[in-house]
């Protein structure tokens, strides 16, 4: 198995990059050659978790990433921790059945609680929050709301969730847009780059060793070991770990298949002063329930963080803050003409039917598939991975039951034909 994607040493222009900048440690590439019990490549959350699970079991771990910690989607994204998958839970009942499906809510519902206790635990200043509004613009969408939320508390056994309707968003909202909204106060939002440089300088207080600057070149197994190769380097570890999502490039091409790389973006407006309040007075973060969705919220020095949009044919605007724009405005008028600071994207990998592609080969292991929806979910796969490895895979081998088929069309014509399947979604939001 052979090319990672190459090593890329700066951080791309954000609102997390600019504000995190002092928190920023360049660590060097493997030159040499090591052994280790267990070799990850990707030093995003799926890594960093994996990591720190197994080196506080007394494992020895190295990590080699391609570019920087942090640097693809755990550095870049909305910073919402939503408990669920990206696919919701009926197509995890539908495969696995009722006991198993519930299982991997709970372990859901942990990783929520963990999250929480590495930041408590390792002191992590990332800006942490309680709370997420799920809303509806659709009159008709409103039942999902309800839906869910007696789901959760029947089904699931999670009765946290909150109604609320049109006449009391005010209270939450500074918007007309929506017509209800859902409040989970199990959710939270946070800074994804100052967590994931957290979880970094811990992982190494814990003896992790960290390589930047060093993309894998190919791996091949020999026996019951892994041989991992840099252009400079080599690693012989006794398990491997492919935590690189969409940046995983050729190295495993079946693993490649099985998941599209989408374009996603947001913006950062200017410090916004005392009108910052008034937009999310209930200070949570939100998300809409349209297939091509919103997301939004407001940092602590007073800006609107604002999500949307994504494209599957590769790139991002040239003007991401004219494109996302008017999706802005419509949901905040009051901020027309604002200014917008940053604006940035980045690649999501998604697969067929959403649903979270988990699984080993022999002495191979990997997380992928989060399908935009990964800071609670990534530290779900840290665990499974890590516990697979420590010699437990229950929670793995459910996880391997979900189909995640390679997209149709190969790699030349995976991404049109995705992109056809998202417009009629787009259409049926619109009308």
């Amino acid at each position: 198995m052979t090319s990672n994607i190459p090593a890329i040493n700066t951080y791309p222009r954000s609102y997390y990059a600019a504000s995190a900048a002092d928190r920023m440690v360049s660590r060097p590439a493997l030159t040499d050659a090591t052994e280790t019990d267990v070799c990850i490549v990707g030093a995003g959350f799926t890594g960093l978790y994996t990591a720190l699970r197994l080196t506080e079991a007394g494992k020895r771990v190295v990590i080699l990433e391609s570019s920087r910690v942090g640097w693809g989607a755990s550095g870049r994204n909305g910073g919402q921790a939503i408990l669920g998958f990206s696919c919701d839970m009926p197509p995890l009942e539908a495969q696995l059945g009722y006991e198993e499906a519930r299982e991997i809510w709970n372990l859901m519902r942990a990783s929520a609680t963990e999250i929480r206790q590495r930041i408590a635990q390792y002191g992590i200043d990332c800006d942490w929050r309680d709370g997420h509004l799920w809303t509806s613009i659709l009159p008709r969408r409103e039942s999902s709301l309800r839906q869910w939320q007696h789901e959760a508390a029947e089904k699931w056994g999670y009765d946290a969730l909150q109604f609320i309707p049109k006449n009391e968003l005010p209270d939450w909202l500074g918007t007309d847009h929506y017509c209800a909204g859902l409040f989970d106060p199990g959710a939270g939002h946070l800074h994804p780059l100052k967590y994931v440089f957290g979880l970094a300088t811990a992982a190494e207080s814990a003896g992790v060793q960290i390589y930047e600057q060093t993309a894998v070149v190919r791996y091949q197994e020999e026996g019951n070991r892994v041989t991992i190769e840099s252009e400079k380097g080599k690693v012989t570890a006794g398990a491997l770990v492919l935590a690189a999502n969409v940046y995983l490039g050729d190295l495993d091409k079946n693993l490649s298949r099985r998941i599209i790389p989408v374009g996603t973006f947001m913006v950062a407006t200017e410090p916004l002063g005392e009108r910052a309040k008034a937009l999310i007075p209930s200070g949570v973060c939100v998300t809409d329930n349209q297939f091509i969705l919103d997301y939004f919220r407001v940092t602590p020095d007073e800006r609107l963080l604002f999500g949307g949009g994504c494209t599957y044919l590769g790139g991002t605007p040239r003007d991401i803050p004219a494109a996302m724009r008017p999706a802005l405005e419509r949901v905040f008028p009051q901020l027309k003409g604002v200014g917008i600071e940053f604006g940035w994207g980045g690649m999501i990998d998604c697969t067929v039917h959403r649903t979270p592609d988990f699984g080993r080969r022999g002495n191979v292991l990997w997380a992928q598939g989060f399908s935009g929806h990964g800071v609670l979910p990534t530290c779900v796969a840290g665990r499974v991975l890590a516990e697979a490895l420590l010699g437990e895979d229950t929670h793995l081998r459910s996880f391997m039951k979900l189909s995640n088929p390679p997209f149709p069309g190969g790699k030349l014509f995976a991404a049109p034909i995705e992109a056809a399947g998202k417009l009629w979604y787009r259409m049926r939001d619109m009308f």
